[in-house]
């Protein structure tokens, strides 16, 4: 991790100050602002991104799309869409869907402390993604329903804040559910439901994490 500053939040997502972001990932960590951005196709698959091997937090794990972190001044949507070409090489609209909180350690190495905005956007399934080294080591379109067996083998390899993203799709705000429904109903439904929340609780307990309204 670089001497980025990201920013640091209450529990209600009110900016209090500025830190270092390898201090907020430090094994107590600080409560920060982050995001999770997924892009699907017109289909409903999602681009699922893995982590590479050179992060300090959860190496090789598979993510949602890109995640990171608002600088000062940016909205969720505004760092969504800077990153986007900084990670997976391509640009691309984003939507806010909700805000989640949740704190989780990984082994004795840190933990992620975060309020994460989720964002969506949409692209063509013939996009050609570029990985960008040092951020993305592997880029692969998943189904809900693949997602969903491959959970239930092994939900270990899943970044749990892109789980507890998918989890509250169904929470979005009402518009974007509206505009977004034919991309999203096949994430929303009862099994799949169940499914991550057995894997999040492979990462974190249920007081951990929650949707912020």
């Amino acid at each position: 991790m670089s001497d980025e500053y990201v920013i640091l939040v209450d529990e209600n997502d009110n900016p209090i100050g500025s830190e270092e972001k390898v201090k907020c990932h430090l094994p107590n960590g600080k409560l920060h602002r982050a995001f999770t951005a997924l892009l699907f196709d017109k289909n409903g698959r999602l681009v699922l991104t893995r982590r590479a091997k050179e992060k300090m937090l959860w190496p090789e794990d598979w993510d949602g799309t890109v995640a990171s972190h608002p600088r000062e001044g940016e909205t969720y949507i505004s760092s969504a869409e800077r990153r986007m070409p900084e990670e997976v090489g391509i640009s691309c609209k984003m939507d806010y869907l909700m805000k989640f909180e949740y704190h989780v350690p990984y082994k004795n190495i840190g933990s992620e402390n975060e309020i994460c905005g989720t964002l969506i956007g949409i692209v063509d399934e013939s996009t050609k993604f570029k990985m960008i080294e040092g951020e993305i080591d592997e880029i692969k379109w998943i189904s809900a329903s693949e997602l969903l067996s491959e959970i239930k083998n092994n939900p270990k390899i899943y970044c749990p804040w892109m789980l507890i993203a998918l989890i509250f799709l169904d929470r979005s705000e009402n518009k974007m559910l509206e505009k977004y429904k034919d991309i999203l109903s096949s994430w929303i439904n009862s099994d799949l439901q169940t499914e991550l929340k057995k894997a999040i609780q492979n990462h974190l307990p249920d007081d951990k994490w929650r949707l912020i309204i």
